[in-house]
């Protein structure tokens, strides 16, 4: 099954998330099959760097991919429509 998930990226103390399709038996940080964005959760206050590839995540959630929670809440903020899980 696909999952669209995080893969964490980055130093230590200073974490960037890259939001990718992935095999749900893969690595937290292993081989990708897709990147569909970057997400910065310690950019400056109030303006949270997320970027999102749009057309290619509907693609993937049309496909029966699922999310994990994180990036769930993500597309939500970000007013991508999910389907119900």
């Amino acid at each position: 099954m696909v999952k669209i998930r995080l893969k964490r990226m980055g130093r230590r103390h200073r974490p960037f998330y890259r939001i990718s399709a992935m095999d749900s038996r893969s690595p937290r940080d292993g081989r990708v099959i897709e990147e569909l964005g970057h997400y910065d959760p310690l950019a400056k206050e109030g303006t949270q760097d997320i970027k999102l590839i749009k057309e290619r995540i509907e693609y993937w959630l049309s496909q029966g991919a699922q999310t994990s929670p994180t990036v769930r809440d993500i597309l939500k903020r970000q007013g991508i429509a999910l389907r119900a899980n």
